[in-house]
Parts: C-alpha cells; structure tokens; sequence
C-alpha cells in the first residue's frame, strides 16, 4: 500500500469527497464556456457575426471581449463576495447565474444578443475559482493543496474534452440552440450533491462525518490560525490592504500574462484547426481540378472534434502532473518554496514547443495538434501550482480575495488578446493569409510563461506567508 493510501486509510478521506465536488463544478464551468468556440463555424455560417468573413472575426473577438471584460469585473467583487456568504452559498449562487446564463445564449441571434449573455456568463462565472481556492484552502494542508488544485483543476480539461464530442453533434441534430440549453443545464444537477455533501470541516467534525485525526491533518500547518480553524469569525482584509503586497503583485502579473494564452486555444482553437482544414481542401483542389471526392478524402484534413478532444485529454495529464512534481520534490527533502519554484520553471518552459506549430502543421497538421496539447498540458500544470502560490503566501481568510484579483488579472489580459487575434485575424484574412495571423498569436502564446515566471520571482524570491495583522 503506498503511503498515500495508508495515510487515508488511517485519518479518513472526506477532504477527497469535497475535492471530487469541486472537480465536478470546474467540469461543468468548462463545459459551458467552450461551447461558443465549438460552434463558432456553426454560428459564422448562420450570420450570427455578420456576413463578411473579416468582420465576422472582429465581431466573434468582440462576444469573446463581453465574456472577458464582465468576468474580470466579476472577479473584482466574486473573492470578496464568497468570503462575505461563505463557500457553500457562494459556489452553489455562482453556479446558478453561470448555467442560466448558458442556457440564455440559445435566445440569441445576432452579435450583440450573443454579446450580453455572454458577458452574464463571464460575470457569473468568475465565482468558480475564487470559491474553488477557498474550498482547497479550508480542506486541505499546504502539503497537499497543490495535488488537490491539479486534481479539480483537471475539470477544466475534462469539460473541455467532453464538450467537442458532445456539442457539434447537438447542434447538428438539433440545432445550436439546444447545444446551449443542454449543457447549461448540466450544472443544475451539481447542486443537489453540493448542499447535501458540503460543510466546513468544524461543522462535518461536530455532524461525525469528519474523524478528528482527518481534521488535525487538515489544519496540520504550523502557521494555521486556530480561531480560523475552529470556525470562529476571523477579520476580512480589505483590498486596499491586500494590493500593498508584493507577492499580490506577483500573483496579479503571473495571471495577467498566462490565463489568456488558455482563453486563446479556447476561443480559436476550434477556430484555427476549421481553418488548416480550409486552406489543405482549397490547396488540393486547386491541384487537382478533376477531384470530386468528399473534403475529408483530401489528405491532410482532420475532424477538429476530435483534435480539440485530443489536445485537452493530453492538458488534463498535465494538470494532475502539475499537482504531483512539487509534492514529489518536497517528499523528497527540497524546501516547499523551491520546490515550487523548479517546478513552475519546468512548466514555464513546456508552451515554448507552440514556437514552431505553424511549421509542424505544415508537415502534418497532427503534429501541430500534439504541439499544442503539451503546450496545454503545460499550461495547466503551471495553473494548478499558481492557484496553490495563494495559499502559500496568504492566510485562508484572504485565499478568495487574493485569487479575485489575480483572475481581474487574467480577464484583462484576455480582454487584450481577445481584440489582438480578432484585428490580427481580420487584417490577414483580408490579406489571404490568415495562417500568418495564428503564427504571430503563437509565437505570444509560447513566450508568456518564461516571462511570467521571471517577473514572478523578482516580485517574490521566496513564496512565504505574510503577517496580515502585522502590516
């Protein structure tokens, strides 16, 4: 038995039940949000964007800019907000607004219908990983936090997996619309499990579902305050007092740089691998003037479903990854702090391979596919252990305030990315040479980890606890 398992075995393992509860609201969180990039050639086709192909990429990257610009507003009140009513509200309030807002999408039509519910879908959305951090805060010990951050975080990949082999055939058989209200209503299943299961672990220890040895794990670090962990009522802290902190900072700008990189390969990704597929048919075609075969006979197509699928089965290996390596390193004696730092390096170092996409695509467009599945895979690895960096300087009171902020961080810089690929995209399609525009939008999307990183450790050489009350 490896010592993971004893070690549940003998205090219990409630803490995994919860984190199972939060993998499965980040699943459904997922879902819902691929599925406007899933069905962007659907919509395109039926004039939701308009009519002309360049503008119909400026008008798709302006939907995708409501999505970004409310989910940063949201992000500024979501931390606070879960903090003021608590997780269990919180989540459960969140994950109503952001399926009614899923389902909403089916009642628009045009740009700017699709625009307003996409921007009360990033505003609702928002509260899933404040309330997410919050809940692995409260559960579950520094040493393990990062493993169960990987863990639920994995969801994100899962509902990213499932919504390319379940979504375009919805819109095919029954129309797009039902696409949005099926898994819109996905999430309203999550809530019965959600109140029934979830509590503090004061109130599952006092109820004897908590063993009090699972308990002591729980609230086993030594800078652990034991009025927080007996649930008494701790001081909030203002954001004012929050942003006087270096290591917000670095949290702020590891996020402002990375999270619109994954905003990107969710947006454009179906968009880009619909578009290699347009230029191979028209390149053989214009060859082969005698062809009358099928598009997928022509060498080089692929069904983007399944490359979409493909891309986040191999991120969700990184996820999990990304919990393990640091725990690995620090069961093996290396400090927590630097064991962190290797380990975010490492996979600061993995989204570079997306440098050359646009030459492997060339020679194969599936080793542009499996280019781009590290880089995720990369990408999530480095998430699970930025999310964890928060409660490894903050106290759990300031946990969903401090990942507001940083996710306000992520939507911004998606905001701008948003608009960039949307001009960048319009500007060489006109030209005929759209490849162009995704080739200068990956080049960004492998650099910004290093940079991240960089900027990162001069904020903050060493991931430590600040002392709030001391400031």
């Amino acid at each position: 038995m490896s010592q993971f398992n004893q070690l549940n075995e003998q205090i219990g393992r409630y803490r995994w039940t919860i984190c199972a509860l939060v993998f499965f609201a980040t699943t459904v969180n997922y879902l819902d949000r691929n599925v406007l990039g899933l069905l962007k050639p659907i919509l395109s086709d039926d004039g939701v964007f308009g009519t002309d192909k360049a503008a119909q990429e400026l008008n798709y990257s302006t939907v995708v800019i409501c999505f970004q610009f409310t989910y940063a507003i949201g992000m500024i009140f979501a931390g606070r907000f879960i903090d003021w009513v608590g997780t269990k509200s919180g989540y459960a309030y969140s994950l109503i607004g952001w399926s009614v807002a899923a389902i909403g999408h089916a009642f628009g039509h045009h740009t700017w219908s699709f625009g307003f519910w996409r921007a009360a879908l990033g505003l609702t959305e928002s509260g899933n990983f404040p309330a997410a951090n919050k809940t692995m805060a409260e559960w579950f010990p520094k040493k393990e936090r990062a493993l169960a951050t990987g863990l639920y975080n994995s969801g994100a990949n899962v509902g990213a997996i499932v919504a390319p082999i379940t979504v375009p055939y919805i819109a095919e058989w029954w129309g797009w619309e039902w696409a949005f209200i099926l898994t819109g209503a996905v999430g309203l299943l999550w809530l019965f499990f959600w109140y029934r299961t979830y509590d503090s672990p004061a109130a599952k220890l006092k109820n004897g579902q908590l063993t009090q040895a699972e308990y002591d794990y729980i609230h086993s670090d030594k800078d652990d305050a034991p009025a927080a962990a007996a649930g008494s009522p701790v001081a909030k802290v203002s954001w004012f007092k929050l942003l006087g902190f270096r290591q917000t900072w670095a949290f702020f700008f590891g996020k402002f740089l990375t999270d619109p990189i994954w905003w990107f390969y969710m947006f454009w990704l179906p968009a880009f691998l619909n578009e290699e597929n347009a230029r191979k048919i028209s390149a053989f075609k214009a060859a082969h003037p005698g062809f009358t075969g099928a598009n997928d006979e022509v060498p080089g197509f692929i069904s983007w479903t399944v490359a979409v699928a493909v891309v986040y089965s191999i991120s969700t290996i990184g996820s999990i990854f990304g919990g393990w390596l640091p725990k690995r390193f620090a069961n093996g004696g290396m400090d927590l702090n630097k064991a962190r730092k290797l380990s975010m390096f490492i996979f600061a170092l993995g989204p570079l391979s997306v440098l050359f996409v646009s030459r492997l695509g060339e020679i194969d467009i599936w080793l542009a596919v499996l280019t781009i599945g590290v880089a995720c895979a990369a990408h999530q690895a480095w998430s699970a252990n930025i999310f964890t960096t928060v409660s490894d300087m903050f106290p759990k009171r300031a946990v969903a305030s401090v990942t507001g902020i940083g996710g306000m961080a992520g939507g911004i810089g998606g905001i701008l990315i948003a608009r960039a690929a949307g001009v960048l995209l319009a500007h060489y399609t006109t030209l005929g040479k759209i490849e162009v525009g995704y080739g200068i939008l990956f080049v960004v999307c492998g650099s910004a980890y290093v940079v991240a990183w960089i900027v990162m450790h001069l904020l903050v050489p060493k991931f430590q606890l600040v002392k709030l009350d001391e400031a």
